[in-house]
């Protein structure tokens, strides 16, 4: 997987962290079985950045954990892209770009009880699965999704 990591909080986040986001993200990637030469990237930031971006994006005034931005989506008012078939398949495919609250990160942790690292594991992980196209609006959709997340931390480790 390419990924781009950008750490826009103040403090910064340690390298460990930066690994585990790239390892775990590289382990979810061919989980689903996608092509190594994925783009995407995980942006970190804190609170009040993560607040702007969701009133701004999505129209909720408060900050929040995990937003993605998927690149491609099922929307039915997108214009397809007309391309050769043989470029098309040679041009890595950028799924989009997942924004993380560190500040979220480190409270949830708190609050269930579990390490920083896991909930960071967590939420990259479910920001990674709605870039895929997965979602949990619906119990049919968070009936597929969940499970696979769950399976996803457990099998690379980072079990509740």
């Amino acid at each position: 997987m390419d990924l781009e990591i950008y750490d826009k909080t103040q403090d910064g986040i340690d390298e460990k962290d930066r690994k585990l986001i790239a390892n775990v993200l590289d382990f979810a990637g061919k989980y689903i079985h996608l092509a190594d030469d994925t783009e995407m990237s995980v942006t970190l930031v804190n609170n009040d950045e993560i607040h702007r971006i969701n009133k701004k994006y999505r129209g909720v005034d408060r900050a929040t954990d995990v937003i993605s931005f998927a690149i491609e989506d099922s929307a039915d008012d997108d214009f397809p892209i007309i391309m050769d078939e043989s470029l098309k398949e040679s041009i890595p495919e950028n799924i989009g770009d997942i924004f993380v609250s560190v500040d979220k990160v480190a409270e949830q942790a708190d609050y269930l009880g579990h390490s920083f690292q896991r909930e960071l594991g967590f939420l990259v992980v479910h920001g990674f699965l709605h870039l895929n196209g997965y979602d949990h609006m619906k119990k049919a959709d968070a009936d597929v999704m969940f499970p696979l997340q769950k399976e996803i931390l457990n099998k690379y480790g980072l079990k509740r």
